[in-house]
């Protein structure tokens, strides 16, 4: 009996037995992520090898693959708060903090310098702006976009975190950042985590509350966007809560 259940757990145990990672000293030096870096430049080298010179360890091979299949892609990679990515064996806090920094850099990137000022003159110009800020949170956040006379950009400032309900945002907060610039008009926007833009009733309330505000205060706001997964819907193309 006793040998029976030895045999069953050494049974068990091969079952849940960890595979081995592949290890940079697995691949032959010309397949190697630096090699190739040096050799072709970094265009020619895939996302998983990308993310394994980041890692800079002796798994990082393994690793970087793993962390594309744990999250879906680089998008989804993205999105990964430091617990989450914590939970994948081999990625302590110092690695997580490394990877929430470079993908918090690449976000920056794709805004305009801080030197230039912008024009927006379409809703698009605001969405290329605001979707890097917006587009990967877990987390709904609105954010407003201050432009002076000519449209032009002043900054973006960060005024909500959490579901955009009517009878919790408060009016005065969205329009403070405005005053003190003090700014022309303002684009508003928050992110659907759901990465579906299409608005809500709620976002279309709270829209009509703000436009409202704005006339009183004359400061003119000239659009309410919702911004999914790369993607935007314009409140004021749509004539909802612009009415």
């Amino acid at each position: 009996m006793s040998t029976q259940l030895s045999f069953s757990y050494l049974a068990s145990q091969r079952q849940t037995a960890v595979a081995p990672r592949r290890r940079l000293c697995d691949l032959p030096t010309e397949e190697r992520p630096l090699y190739r870096l040096r050799r072709h430049g970094s265009n020619a080298l895939s996302t998983a090898e990308l993310l394994a010179l980041l890692l800079g360890t002796a798994d990082a091979p393994g690793l970087s693959q793993e962390l594309l299949q744990e999250f879906g892609s680089l998008h989804g990679l993205a999105r990964a708060s430091k617990e989450q990515l914590m939970r994948l064996r081999g990625i302590g806090e110092a690695q997580a903090a490394r990877l929430i920094a470079i993908m918090e850099l690449s976000r920056r990137l794709q805004a305009p310098p801080a030197e230039e000022k912008p024009r927006v003159s379409s809703p698009a110009d605001g969405a290329n702006l605001l979707l890097p800020r917006l587009s990967h949170l877990e987390q709904e956040e609105l954010h407003v976009l201050l432009l002076d006379t000519r449209n032009r950009v002043m900054g973006i400032r960060a005024i909500y975190k959490g579901s955009l309900n009517s009878s919790m945002v408060r009016i005065g907060e969205i329009f403070r950042p405005a005053i003190e610039a003090p700014a022309a008009a303002v684009i508003v926007a928050h992110n659907h985590p759901s990465g579906q833009p299409d608005p809500s009733p709620e976002d279309i309330t709270v829209t009509r509350k703000i436009v409202a505000a704005g006339k009183l205060l004359d400061i003119a706001v000239l659009d309410h966007l919702v911004i999914g997964q790369g993607v935007y819907v314009s409140l004021k193309e749509r004539n909802l809560g612009f009415d």
